[in-house]
């Protein structure tokens, strides 16, 4: 990875940093960022337009100059500008909890979520293991946790499917 310190990485919370390999578009335009995974391995991941149209409007509103290459910083206090830390990324999350009454509410949550939530929209359960950065396509099933109205709503496609078949042959 790119900078002068490695990018922040506890317990599956990676924060990518604009040296970070690959990421070499501009941040209104949809493109793929390489990021070293557990073990060291590198993946493709998509970042989404919305993603940099949002990290813009945190650079254009939000971040505090700075003379580092870290994307990601401390906004308020003593330490503001300075990188953000695993501790940091914990204190902000001690606020969200705090804010929407989710006391167990984790990084690694999010995770799950934004995996299912990419299954529940039509992604091939293959690509959300590439997402995910998953060795095992089983890692990814025990990761999502679909809900019961997709599930149903997936069986009454494919059961329309079938007969829509039958009454052709």
């Amino acid at each position: 990875m790119g900078g002068s310190e490695p990018a922040v990485r506890v317990s599956g919370r990676h924060l990518p940093q604009p040296a970070d390999n690959g990421l070499t578009c501009s941040y209104r335009t949809v493109c793929s960022q390489i990021s070293e995974g557990k073990g060291g391995h590198q993946r493709l991941i998509p970042v989404s337009a919305q993603f940099f149209g949002s990290v813009g409007d945190y650079l254009d509103r939000e971040r505090p100059p700075v003379e580092h290459d870290r994307l990601f910083v401390v906004l308020r206090g003593p330490t503001r500008g300075r990188p953000l830390s695993a501790d940091g990324l914990d204190e902000i999350l001690d606020g969200v909890r705090k804010r929407t009454g989710l006391p167990r509410l984790t990084c690694h949550q999010l995770r799950h979520t934004c995996l299912t939530q990419l299954r529940e929209a039509g992604m091939a359960l293959e690509a959300v293991q590439a997402q995910a950065g998953h060795r095992s396509i089983e890692s990814t099933r025990i990761y999502i946790h679909l809900a019961n109205a997709w599930l149903v709503e997936q069986y009454l496609e494919a059961s329309a499917a079938i007969d829509a078949d039958r009454v052709e042959s």
